[in-house]
């Protein structure tokens, strides 16, 4: 007989198993729920959360960021724009060759436009310009502001009066804003950039025009169109002069490319501005300028050379300084009296020479400048006060701003016997001129004022020529 065993169940049991039971059946269907849904709920958010914040494209690159050129002449071949498709050239050629041949001559204008360059690049870049054209000064003044043509051309940028005064650079007896470093510079660029819009963007045309003038060269072309000849710059008949000046541009380039491939030692010329513009508001003599701020007086006059008689008198309101001098000299002159920076060689004397002894010479003028007074203008002029008043009837020794003085001079030949005698203490010396020298550069290396080495040789003039004798008077 079988038998079954049953164990008795009571209700709380029974409750507590309906509990467990429910528990399972809901921790099963939530993990259906999640197993198809959470990539839906994830995605969602994630999506929501792109559209509240973009975020910027990361890319990986391997190349370094561009440095800064340490040289201005680095900093020149990387914006060089006319040497493409030149090929070989014979005209190019022959110009690169007497660069390589004659070193000095870009060595020394590179030494003297240190004092310029990095300005004209960087305002050439402000222009997009090319920047072979910071090299355009080598070929007309090898960087001299002094430099003056037979032409009548003066300045870095060798312009000659009409053309200067057309693009407003003034020229009086005191100053001549073609050797204005600034105003030539900013004259030269927009007569280029002129130029360049008249050829229809043709830098050759436009730079062939800067040496003959538009006129030659629109002609040329004209010639060619009735020829049915091209009218790009290397089949046009122009002046012999000219036929040189752009293969020469574009040869110098080159040279400055790759300079010891052609044995020229160009040495840095950092890439940082040289001088620094200080605003004046009174007129001052260069050298009281260049004593204030511990300035070379010839270099100051090298940064100001518009002012011919070294005088701030009818140009512009600044001076062009050092950058290392500037603050020293903006303190200094807010501190000085007017009278400190005036010299009493300020005024130059009215009478450049003597004339005799005739006491019937003829009566000169002269129109009073602001700050001058009797006793400044009776002295530079070696004369007395009161023959100043005598000549011209005056009372006191008030003056008026452009008021006219006569005079007569009453200077004795002897001064000139004392200079020549002065002069003979003196050891003299000939110096022959080599290609590229000033005025500047000899007297630097003779150890002389530059003023008394114009006195020495007084039919120098600024220019001068390889060949050329001049004098020099040394110390024994």
């Amino acid at each position: 007989m079988s038998s079954s065993i049953r164990f008795p169940i009571s209700s709380d049991a029974l409750t507590r198993l309906a509990q467990a039971i429910a528990v399972a059946v809901s921790a099963t269907l939530a993990g259906c729920q999640t197993t198809g849904q959470a990539p839906q709920s994830d995605a969602t958010h994630t999506q929501n959360f792109n559209a509240r914040i973009k975020q910027k494209p990361i890319w990986l690159s391997n190349q370094p960021s561009p440095q800064v050129p340490q040289d201005v002449w680095e900093r020149m071949r990387q914006g060089f724009q006319l040497q493409d498709g030149l090929g070989v050239n014979p005209r190019i050629e022959q110009q690169r060759l007497w660069f390589a041949s004659n070193p000095s001559f870009l060595e020394n204008a590179g030494e003297r436009g240190s004092l310029y360059i990095h300005y004209i690049v960087e305002r050439l870049e402000e222009r997009n310009m090319p920047l072979e054209l910071a090299l355009l000064p080598v070929i007309e003044s090898a960087y001299n502001p002094l430099a003056y043509s037979r032409a009548d051309a003066v300045g870095l940028w060798q312009f000659v009066p009409a053309t200067g005064r057309y693009f407003n650079l003034r020229q009086t007896r005191f100053y001549d804003g073609r050797r204005d470093i600034t105003a030539s510079t900013t004259a030269a660029m927009d007569y280029l950039t002129r130029l360049h819009d008249m050829f229809n963007g043709d830098w050759l045309l436009a730079l062939a025009a800067y040496n003959a003038g538009e006129g030659t060269v629109s002609r040329a072309i004209e010639r060619n169109e009735k020829l049915g000849l091209p009218t790009d710059y290397w089949n046009l008949s122009l002046p012999t002069e000219t036929q040189a000046y752009v293969p020469k541009l574009l040869a110098l380039a080159q040279v400055v490319l790759t300079p010891q491939a052609y044995g020229v030692n160009l040495n840095p010329i950092a890439n940082e501005p040289y001088f620094q513009v200080v605003e004046i508001n009174q007129r001052m003599d260069l050298s009281k300028v260049a004593a204030v701020a511990n300035i070379d007086e010839d270099e100051l006059f090298q940064l100001n050379p518009a002012f011919k008689q070294r005088t701030t008198i009818d140009g512009p309101q600044h001076l062009l300084v050092p950058t290392s001098k500037a603050q020293l000299l903006t303190t200094s002159l807010s501190t000085m009296k007017p009278e400190e920076l005036i010299s009493k060689r300020s005024i130059k004397p009215v009478f450049d020479r003597d004339e005799g002894r005739d006491s019937l010479r003829p009566k000169r003028i002269y129109r009073v400048k602001n700050g001058d007074n009797l006793t400044l203008i009776a002295k530079a002029n070696k004369v007395n006060v009161q023959d100043l008043q005598r000549w011209n009837k005056l009372s006191g020794k008030n003056l008026k701003v452009g008021q006219t003085l006569v005079m007569q001079d009453t200077r004795k030949v002897a001064s000139k016997k004392t200079r020549v005698a002065s002069n003979a203490k003196k050891k003299s010396t000939q110096y022959k001129v080599k290609q590229g020298d000033s005025l500047y550069m000899v007297a630097k290396r003779f150890n002389v004022e530059m003023q008394h080495l114009k006195r020495w040789n007084p039919r120098a003039g600024q220019a001068l020529k390889p060949g050329q004798m001049l004098t020099v008077y040394l110390s024994h």
